[in-house]
């Protein structure tokens, strides 16, 4: 069964200008540049007639393009041992619209909403082991982290593959946004 989520891809630049932070975390498993994305929906495992009821009724989501722009690092989960270093986003109302959206498309297919609130990110590396102090230092030296503003014209709807050296994603079907 596929497992799918749906995402907004970085602009090339802007995965070269985050792979330059790359570094200094003993025990980080670093993602792939070409693997990097925004999820906005994790939708999980389906079977086929489903998988093809997820493609065909984000057809209908309408809503114009939109920028966002990359800003600050930080950790999963927020309190005990770092897992996750990511980079955050300065976003506004489009993003959660799109969410919401795309929330209400899949709703009306059955598939319920996320459990877990929305937090915008990309993630950098997962962890293991790491020393929290390795942690502090990376979020001091790129605390002040920010990209200029880019626009977002498309989602994609994404399968993911899990294997011992990482998921393998394939794009399943592109949306362009308009209105």
């Amino acid at each position: 069964m596929p497992r799918l989520f749906i995402a907004v891809d970085l602009p090339g630049t802007m995965k070269k200008n985050l792979e330059t932070m790359f570094f200094g975390i003993p025990g980080a498993r670093w993602v792939a540049l070409d693997q990097l994305h925004l999820t906005v929906r994790f939708i999980g495992e389906v079977d086929g007639p489903l998988f093809l009821d997820i493609k065909n009724t984000l057809e209908e989501i309408s809503i114009s393009p939109f920028d966002i722009q990359l800003k600050g690092v930080g950790h999963f989960p927020p309190r005990g041992a770092p897992r996750v270093i990511w980079v955050g986003l300065k976003t506004g109302k489009p993003l959660q619209l799109l969410r919401k959206k795309i929330d209400g498309a899949l709703l009306q297919i059955g598939l319920k909403p996320e459990g877990r609130k929305f937090s915008p990110h990309i993630t950098l590396a997962r962890l293991k082991n790491t020393p929290l102090q390795k942690v502090a230092d990376f979020l001091s030296a790129n605390g002040l982290f920010s990209q200029e503003h880019f626009q977002i014209d498309e989602f994609k709807l994404y399968s993911s593959t899990l294997t011992p050296k990482g998921a393998i994603h394939k794009v399943e079907r592109v949306y362009y946004l308009n209105e």
